[in-house]
């Protein structure tokens, strides 16, 4: 998969994209990541991607012919990608927005800077708003960052035993169940006696109960678009009465 990412501050990739997994899948040519400096698509010496805003107010905003020209310059190199704007504005990235976007043959992240970009830009170009969340950043390079690592790791190959991706949070609707390892006892904490069984229908069962457990104590809403089968609702009971057991 092919990511160009558009940018004022191409520095700031400089560390995230060389090290551990994406470095990895880059190295493997699962996926290239290409940085676009906007400021070298401005026609004046002083390289300007920014102006004051019309009507006045504080801040600046980034100007609409060099943005147009770095997009036009690298759609034209992958007419296919899709068009990404970071924003606050855009939908939240979740990891069915992150599986939709794995499965196109590529995306040209648009990172905004400053009180935005100039919004003849988003009416011609934009095929995608992307935020994080419901607070503001100083750039979108960091979204384009998680971005980039959240579809990474859905592409086949990637984590180099695809079952991984399947099994982390948010994947079937729920948040992941605790992990282990070594040492046993840890603190006069123990690891539960159900991983060291070496059962693995009881393993699976304790996996799937801790899961809704986690979910249920930590985000609640899941549950309510989660589509709960037989055991799981057992589960759930058996959790509530553990619950009034412990008050």
């Amino acid at each position: 998969m092919i990511f160009d990412i558009l940018t004022l501050f191409p520095g700031m990739f400089t560390g995230p994209f060389d090290e551990s997994i994406i470095n990895r899948a880059k190295d493997k040519q699962l996926i290239e990541i290409s940085l676009h400096n906007i400021r070298d698509w401005s026609t004046d010496r002083h390289q300007t991607a920014d102006d004051s805003p019309y009507g006045g107010g504080a801040g600046m905003v980034m100007k609409a012919p060099p943005v147009a020209a770095c997009i036009e310059s690298v759609k034209a190199l992958h007419p296919d990608s899709t068009v990404v704007f970071t924003s606050p504005q855009g939908r939240r990235l979740t990891n069915s927005v992150a599986l939709d976007l794995s499965k196109r043959p590529g995306l040209i992240i648009l990172c905004g800077r400053y009180e935005g970009i100039d919004e003849r830009i988003r009416s011609i170009y934009a095929e995608d708003d992307i935020s994080l969340g419901d607070f503001v950043l100083s750039g979108g390079e960091i979204a384009a960052m998680a971005i980039v690592d959240s579809v990474s790791r859905l592409i086949p190959g990637v984590l180099g035993s695809d079952e991984s991706a399947k099994l982390d949070s948010f994947c079937d609707g729920l948040l992941e169940h605790p992990h282990y390892t070594r040492p046993p006892s840890f603190n006069n904490l123990e690891v539960p006696g159900e991983l060291l069984s070496g059962n693995h229908e009881l393993i699976r069962r304790w996996r799937r109960k801790e899961s809704l457990r986690k979910t249920k104590s930590l985000r609640p809403d899941l549950l309510l678009n989660v589509a709960l089968n037989r055991e799981d609702l057992i589960l759930l009971k058996e959790i509530e009465l553990e619950e009034s057991c412990e008050m």
